[in-house]
């Protein structure tokens, strides 16, 4: 599953260096308000959102009647993590609540996609188990580090795990394209989802060799 930290967890804190106004980065004079106990930010509306999109998805997935619209669901529901993700970097509203439910309605999105692959038997059990036994596993060792007030940022093979995978579900609940490989036909979706298989185990060896580092560093600084 994917799920190391996502977009969220690396948004900037509100007190970054003044840009300014009219760049790309925060507007001058924005990074003086604390947002971090905000609730009703955009960014944090646009993850309810997403949140709202989920159950809906699911459900018209599992119905088998619209395999188009539940693709369409999906892909809405994913790019809204990258579109939260953006909003609060650019208005510098970063909230304690939106780092908390964001990687919780990412998890809940992606368990959503694999059981519902699953039900429709387009997805094998095996890789439903990988999938979240992985993510369990990193979630313990997040949950590990923050106790020792310790967050790893997500690196750019986490990013690529997660695109991979979404890009395959989003493939495999449409439906299409069909490849022949060696006479044998194969959903284009499930090829993909097994090079984000691959990633996704390389990701967790990544993040163990970092987290097992940080925690030397802890030990020496100790």
């Amino acid at each position: 599953m994917v799920e190391e930290q996502t977009d969220t967890d690396a948004r900037p804190d509100a007190t970054a260096p003044d840009t300014q106004p009219g760049s790309h980065g925060v507007p001058a004079g924005a990074e003086e308000l604390d947002h971090s106990h905000d609730i009703y930010t955009v960014a944090n509306i646009v993850t309810v959102l997403r949140l709202i999109l989920v159950p809906i998805f699911f459900a018209v997935m599992v119905t088998g009647t619209n395999d188009r619209l539940a693709a369409v669901l999906f892909a809405l529901a994913a790019s809204t993590d990258w579109l939260d993700g953006q909003i609060a970097r650019r208005t510098g509203t970063v909230t304690q609540i939106g780092k908390a439910i964001d990687p919780l309605v990412d998890r809940l999105l992606i368990a959503s996609a694999l059981l519902g692959l699953y039900l429709e038997d387009r997805l094998p059990i095996w890789i439903v188990v990988v999938l979240i036994a992985r993510d369990v596993y990193l979630l313990y060792g997040a949950w590990r580090l923050e106790g020792r007030h310790v967050r790893i940022p997500v690196t750019l093979l986490g990013k690529a795990t997660t695109f991979t995978l979404l890009v395959g579900f989003t493939l495999l609940i449409y439906g299409w394209p069909v490849v022949v490989i060696n006479g044998q036909e194969w959903y284009l979706g499930m090829l993909v989802v097994y090079v984000g298989l691959v990633l996704s185990i390389s990701t967790a060896v990544q993040y163990t060799l970092i987290a097992g580092r940080i925690s030397r560093q802890l030990k020496a600084e100790a």
